[in-house]
């Protein structure tokens, strides 16, 4: 027990130390580490921090058991001391098992935001880069660009003048159509009453033609 505990405290400071420094191990520990996290990984893990909890909260209880019996004898029991010690250290070792696998834990998770930090301000100065690159060889380009935006606004003022021209043009043309019209109305008012007038007359002159006639007509009777 004693040597499976001290070969994990001296696995785990090694993995630390390779974590801490930078070293072609560092790459290939975190890629393992990665996989670990995932799949059953979490649940093996899980697993056998449970069961040192569970040997770790035993050796406590012991000691404890162990103490409260001593302090009942009075006596110190060399067999006693013995169990103590043993306990005393199987549960510092565990508890710096514990220890030592919460600090690779959390060593490997900064290192993973490190990483994409370092990813996410690489990608932001890659797009500045091209910003300004594109910004400086597009210089002439915005020159034409503004160039042509003036000539259109002249053309588009040009246009408007134009169109306020003929605009007037146009409600002069509406103001001779209206006088026309109403001309026209007077003329057609004018032309209704001659012709009332002349079929006035029109009746007027056969009425003398009929009288005449009949005039005649007695005269040779």
């Amino acid at each position: 027990m004693l040597q499976l505990l001290y070969t994990a405290i001296f696995g785990e400071m090694l993995l630390i130390l390779t974590l801490v420094f930078k070293t072609p191990l560092r790459k290939l520990v975190i890629i393992t580490l990665d996989k670990v996290k995932r799949g059953r990984g979490p649940v093996v893990v899980t697993t056998v921090g449970a069961t040192l909890v569970v040997v770790f909260s035993s050796s406590l209880y012991s000691m404890a058991k162990i103490q409260q019996r001593t302090i009942e004898a009075g006596v110190v029991n060399p067999t006693d001391q013995v169990l103590m010690s043993k306990h005393m250290l199987e549960a510092s070792l565990m508890g710096f098992v514990l220890f030592l696998s919460l600090m690779i834990d959390r060593l490997h998770n900064y290192i993973r935001e490190l990483r994409l930090l370092r990813k996410t301000v690489e990608a932001v100065k890659k797009q500045s880069r091209n910003f300004e690159d594109d910004k400086n060889g597009n210089t002439e380009e915005h020159k034409a660009l503004a160039e042509e935006i003036a000539t259109l606004n002249s053309k588009v003022k040009k246009l408007e003048s134009e169109c306020e021209v003929k605009g007037n043009k146009a409600k002069d043309l509406e103001t001779e159509v209206e006088t026309l019209k109403k001309q026209s109305e007077e003329f057609l008012m004018e032309y209704d009453r001659l012709l009332e007038d002349n079929q006035n007359l029109r009746s007027q002159l056969e009425t003398i033609d009929q009288s005449s006639m009949h005039v005649d007509n007695k005269k040779s009777i």
